[in-house]
């Protein structure tokens, strides 16, 4: 009867344990501190070991392989943790080295829930060869791995583990004042070649967040919330090197240059933090990725500027609801601050301009942070400089303004209720213009957004329900405003559209919005279904995001996840999606299905593929405000296999297949990354890929031919190569050498053109006349086609070749010192330079040629900031 008692007491404590919550009390410390040595001293004697961790994956529930123990003290302005890693095997502790927040082999991590709100938490993690990282996570379970904090850390491997030591400033988390403190506790371990995670208070993979299952720490007590005044000032210098060019008095072949500024952060409250930035220079940031837009739309790209990046989860607010990849749309896109200027001046012969390639940005500053009442709050406002270009003509210079003083204005607020099971917030947006210029008058002066979004959880958050209402009102001149109505996000002169140009509008105004509910939790089963909407008079891409507008969108998704080992099978997850998308007419532009697998095997390898159709799409876009066309379907399959990466030595190819229907095109692409670290502070990576498309529609221009609109479009031919590498040196964790270097070429073979003549056709190839041999003819001399289209033997218009072949190379190399914390040493070199021809054929040697004739640019730095704590 006792055997069978004990029995059940397990089963019920195995069941019951994902959901009960661990408790850790701290002790305080009267004398002297610890030395952060990464050394046991006796002061830690005070505090109880605790331990008794729980796997996380991949056996959720049960007994992890090794051994973990902490345990915490405190004083009146400090925490101390020290965590202890047990290791039956220490020869395999996996002690890589690798820049911030990288988690490279095994490491440790605390997590604080310093508001007790069961959302928001700071989480400091420590690798075993001493590489810090810090995170912050709100709303539950969104992480913010831009978040920095000042701490300090030590680690080392001992004959039976290894052991992390860490001091946090108090000053770094956010609390309020009281005399007891209970905060949320959360102790994790990476065990890396087994690819095992453990924690100390349990968490079951069915449930969905995260902060609202941590354990409680207890003991401290009459400790004062700690108010930081932060500053870093820099210098940097710059020299500039690239080809001469005769007769250019702005292309020497050289120039120098040098700035200074100040960063800073001052805890206003110490629920609310000021972080602002004088005259910032962003030159240790890696450049953008090299690429050729063939379409009407600009290329969305990845912020990588510190400033905007840290903290910048508050400020998020995409217009879809529910987490799509694919929208990218939002009311806040950090890269329109300090954008390139919008306007290039016109130069006669023999004129020249010299003018920057970013905006300044004179100052920005960013109010963030959570209160104890919940209230999460994010103000951001940054002045940009009027940018003029100075023009040499003859010798005679004047300047012209390019870009008009802005001023970018940003608020965000979002209110936690009932425990943060509803969620209820809205965000505005101003930019304005002081345009003094009739140059710039294609510019609004003014553009505001606003929103407002709520989601709501249940059932203990495995059910969501999210949505959003967004709404714009631009104004600016005539022109301006008829700018926007042509625009590629509307083409409102389109023919077909049910909208028309207006060109006395002085103020274009628009709404958005979309809703998803879904389960994201319990059981293995998540599924869920959203919709979006996007008016034709919606624009936001003054301070946000719009790829397109004038479209609705609907779609459902489910997946199966299995994350128990089974057979040879570490996790399996199957994926499913719908989508179908209207325009305002509603007209069906697009409709599809996908299906999706993943695994994980027992050997830490991996595969995953997928399968995409496609129904018809109707091509709104490509004539560039001509009528629409109709596209045919297609199929398209990809799949990715990779190797162990714990090992020294990984790798990962991927593959994808397209076909369309009625011979309308195919695509390939492959891909492959090499990865591979022989030294703890080695690490060396390969990335080349490849892409062959072939297409039966591509915009080739509109002529006006016997006063109607011809639009002209052609096949196409695509290739594209390229490689990545990346060289890193990790010296120790504050000191570090990087270089990534990316060569990249493109041709493009235009061929079959032919003009529109039936659109909406659900057979291709009867939309268009394809011109026959005698009507279009090649002057190799002048490098035109000239097409005669009404067949009388004469050219009734003509156009350039439009083949062509591009190569560029780009690269950087960044050493980085942070000699102490948050004071750095940057030096950087930066390299570029690309190389242009009109073959159209896809040839090695020409890229070789490209890439080996091209003017280099070349551009040094060095940087050093230097920060003062008061």
């Amino acid at each position: 009867m006792k055997k069978t008692i004990f029995i059940v007491t397990l089963v019920l404590f195995s069941v019951l344990g994902a959901s009960a919550q661990r408790s850790y009390t701290a002790v305080v410390i009267k004398g002297k501190a610890p030395h952060i040595d990464g050394k046991i001293d006796k002061v830690w004697d005070l505090a109880p070991w605790t331990g008794d961790f729980t796997q996380y994956e991949p056996y959720n529930g049960k007994k992890p392989s090794q051994k973990t123990a902490f345990k915490i003290l405190y004083n009146d302005n400090n925490l101390y943790v020290l965590i202890k890693c047990y290791d039956t095997e220490p020869l395999k502790i996996e002690n890589r080295l690798s820049r911030r927040d990288n988690f490279e082999g095994d490491w440790v991590a605390v997590a604080i829930d310093s508001y007790d709100d069961n959302l928001t938490a700071f989480a400091f993690s420590a690798s075993a060869s001493g590489v810090k990282g810090d995170v912050k996570f709100s709303s539950d379970d969104k992480m913010d791995i831009t978040w920095d904090a000042k701490w300090y850390l030590k680690t080392a491997i001992e004959d039976d583990g290894w052991i992390a030591e860490m001091r946090i400033p108090f000053n770094q988390l956010r609390f309020s004042k009281s005399i007891k403190h209970e905060w949320g506790l959360q102790v994790l371990r990476k065990i890396f070649r087994k690819q095992e995670t453990s924690v100390w208070n349990p968490v079951s993979k069915e449930v969905s967040g995260w902060v609202s299952h941590f354990g409680i720490l207890k003991g401290i007590d009459n400790i004062n919330p700690k108010k930081e005044v932060e500053l870093v000032p820099y210098i940097m210098g710059n020299l500039e090197t690239s080809e001469k060019e005769e007769g250019n008095p702005f292309a020497t072949g050289h120039s120098w240059n040098y700035s200074a500024g100040l960063d800073g952060k001052v805890a206003v409250t110490n629920d609310l933090t000021l972080n602002f930035t004088i005259n910032p220079d962003f030159g240790q940031v890696e450049a953008d990725p090299s690429e050729v837009n063939l379409t009407a739309f600009e290329t969305y790209f990845q912020e990588k500027r510190p400033f905007f990046i840290e903290g910048n989860n508050i400020f998020s607010f995409p217009v879809s609801a529910g987490a799509n990849p694919y929208d990218k749309e939002s009311l806040f896109y950090s890269r329109r601050i300090g954008r390139a200027p919008h306007y290039y001046p016109p130069l006669s012969q023999n004129e020249y301009a010299k003018m920057n390639n970013t905006t300044r940005i004179l100052g920005a500053f960013k109010l963030s942070g959570k209160t104890k009442n919940g209230w999460s709050i994010g103000v951001m406002e940054s002045l940009t400089n009027k940018e003029t270009a100075l023009i040499d003509s003859a010798g005679k210079r004047s300047r012209e303004t390019v870009e008009p003083l802005t001023n970018f204005f940003n608020t965000r607020i979002q209110k936690d209720l009932k425990g943060g099971n509803t969620i209820v917030g809205g965000m505005i947006t101003a930019t304005n213009r002081f345009i003094n210029d009739s140059a710039l008058l294609f510019l609004p002066d003014a553009a505001y957004t606003g929103g407002v979004d709520i989601t709501q959880y249940w059932k203990n958050r495995a059910y969501k329900l999210s949505a959003k209402l967004v709404a714009s009102s631009v104004s600016g001149s005539n022109e301006a405003i008829t700018d926007l109505q042509r625009a590629p996000q509307r083409y409102f002169q389109k023919p077909d559209g049910i909208n028309s140009v207006d060109s006395t509008l002085r103020l274009l105004q628009g709404t958005g919005g979309g809703f998803e509910i879904a389960k994201i939790g319990k059981g293995h089963w998540r599924y869920g279904v959203r919709s979006t909407w996007l008016s034709p008079k919606l624009e936001i891409n003054d301070q946000g995001y719009l790829f397109i507008s004038d479209l609705i969108k609907e779609s459902t998704w489910g997946s199966y996840e299995i994350w128990e080992p089974f057979s040879i099978f570490r996790s399996m997850s199957f994926r499913m999606s719908q989508w179908s998308n209207w325009d305002f007419s509603f007209r069906n532009t697009i409709s599809g299905l996908y299906f999706g697998f993943d695994t994980q095997f027992k050997n830490y390898w991996s595969f995953s593929t997928g399968m995409h159709r496609g129904g018809y799409e109707l091509n709104r876009h490509e004539l560039r405000g001509g009528p629409s066309l109709l596209e045919p379907g297609s199929w398209n399959f990809n799949f990715h296999i990779g190797t162990n990466e714990s090992k020294k030595l990984s790798a990962g190819i991927h593959m994808g297949f397209g076909m369309s229907d009625q011979n309308f095109g195919n695509s390939f692409n492959a891909g492959l990354i090499v990865f591979y670290q022989p030294l703890p502070f080695l690490q060396i990576s390969v990335e080349p890929s490849y892409t062959n498309q072939q297409t039966g529609l591509i915009y080739v221009g509109t002529f006006d031919v016997n006063n109607t609109p011809l639009y002209l479009t052609s096949s196409i031919v695509r290739n594209i190569a390229r490689v990545d590498f990346r060289f890193n040196v990790y010296l120790n964790p504050d000191l570090s050498i990087q270089y990534w270097g990316q060569p990249f070429y493109f041709s493009g073979d235009y061929f079959g053109f032919k003009k529109v003549t039936n659109p909406e056709h659900k057979d291709f190839d009867s939309q268009f006349y394809k011109y026959h041999d005698n009507e279009i003819v090649f002057d190799g001399e002048s490098g035109r086609y000239e097409i005669d289209d009404n067949g009388d033997g004469k050219a009734d218009y003509s156009f350039g070749n439009p083949d062509f072949n591009f190569a560029e190379f780009r690269s950087n190399l960044v050493l980085r010192w942070e000699y102490q914390p948050g004071s750095v040493l940057y030096f950087v070199w930066s390299q570029g330079g690309s190389g242009y021809s009109g073959e159209g054929v896809f040839d090695f040697d020409n890229a070789m040629d490209l890439l080996g004739n091209w003017a280099d640019n070349n551009v040094f730095l060095v940087k050093f900031s230097y920060r003062i704590s008061m």
